[in-house]
C-alpha cells in the first residue's frame, strides 16, 4: 500500500497586487500627472505607487517623475511655438509656468557696464549758414 505524502503548498496570503500599466504610468507623466493624479487614476494609495515604482524601476516615485516628464515638456514647447503664432498670451503662460522662461531681467544686466555714446557734429552750423 503507498502511503500518501502531504505536500505543503503555501497559500498567498495578503491582499493581491495591484496592476499599474507601465505603459499608461509612463504617460501619466508625460502630461505631467501629480502623485495624487497617478494614484486616483490606478485607484492606489501613494505607500503602493511608491512601493510599486521601487519594484518597477528600482527608483522613487519623483525620479521616475523627472526622467518621464521629459516628453511632456518637449510636447509643450511644440505645442508654445504653435500658439505663440496666434495666441502670444497663452504661450507666455506656458513658457512661464513649465519651461523656466521670466520676462525680468537677468542679474548679468544689471553688472554690465554702461555704454558710453558720444556724437560729434561738424560742418553742421557752417552748411546750414550756407
Amino acid at each position: 500500500m503507498a502511503i500518501k505524502s502531504k505536500a505543503k503548498t503555501k497559500k498567498k496570503m495578503g491582499r493581491p497586487k495591484k496592476v499599474i500599466d507601465k505603459k499608461a504610468f509612463e504617460s501619466l507623466c508625460g502630461i505631467q500627472c501629480t502623485r495624487s493624479e497617478v494614484c486616483q487614476f490606478f485607484n492606489l494609495t501613494d505607500k503602493t505607487l511608491d512601493k510599486w515604482c521601487k519594484d518597477t524601476y528600482n527608483m522613487t516615485f519623483s525620479a521616475i517623475f523627472k526622467i518621464k516628464r521629459g516628453t511632456g515638456i518637449i510636447s509643450l514647447r511644440r505645442t508654445g511655438f504653435e500658439l505663440a503664432k496666434t495666441k502670444g498670451s497663452v504661450y507666455i503662460f506656458l513658457a512661464k509656468n513649465y519651461l523656466g522662461m521670466s520676462d525680468k531681467p537677468g542679474d548679468d544686466l544689471a553688472e554690465a557696464p554702461p555704454v558710453k555714446i558720444t556724437i560729434q557734429v561738424e560742418n553742421a552750423l557752417k552748411d546750414k549758414s550756407k
